[in-house]
C-alpha cells in the first residue's frame, strides 16, 4: 500500500511540474511547448540535486510503462479524419516513420558519445 501511495504522489509531483511549466510558457509567451520546458526544468532540478532521482523514479517508471494508454485516444481520434487520411495518409505515415527513425538515430549517437566519454574518463569498467 505504501508503494502505491508513493507512486501516486510522485506522479502527482510530475504532473504539478508539467502544469507549472505550461503556466510559465503561457505567462512568458515562450515559443516552445510547456512539456519541453518541464523536461528541462526537471533536468536542472535533478542535475543540481534539488530533486533526487528516487523522489520521482517510481512515478516516472509507471508513466513510461503505461505510455501506450495515453496514446490510444489520439489513435482512435484519427477515425474522425477519414478524408485527411485518404488524401495525406502516406505523407503522414512517412513523416512519422522518418521522425521516429531520426529520434532513434540521434538517441543512439548521443548514447554512444556519452558512453565513449565515460570510458575515456575512466567512469565505466568494461
Amino acid at each position: 500500500m505504501r508503494s502505491f501511495i508513493l507512486t501516486g504522489l510522485q506522479i502527482a509531483a510530475l504532473i504539478a511540474l508539467s502544469r507549472l511549466a505550461d503556466a510559465a510558457v503561457r505567462f512568458l509567451h515562450l515559443p516552445v511547448p510547456g512539456s519541453i520546458v518541464g523536461i528541462g526544468l526537471l533536468f536542472v532540478l535533478l542535475r543540481f540535486r534539488i530533486v533526487r532521482p528516487q523522489w520521482v523514479e517510481r512515478g516516472a517508471k509507471w508513466l513510461i510503462a503505461e505510455m501506450l494508454l495515453f496514446f490510444i485516444p489520439a489513435a482512435v481520434g484519427i477515425v474522425q479524419y477519414k478524408q485527411l487520411v485518404v488524401t495525406s495518409g502516406f505523407r503522414i505515415a512517412a513523416t512519422i516513420l522518418l521522425s521516429t527513425l531520426a529520434v532513434m538515430l540521434c538517441a543512439g549517437w548521443i548514447g554512444e558519445r556519452m558512453t565513449g566519454r565515460q570510458r575515456r574518463e575512466g567512469k565505466t569498467s568494461s
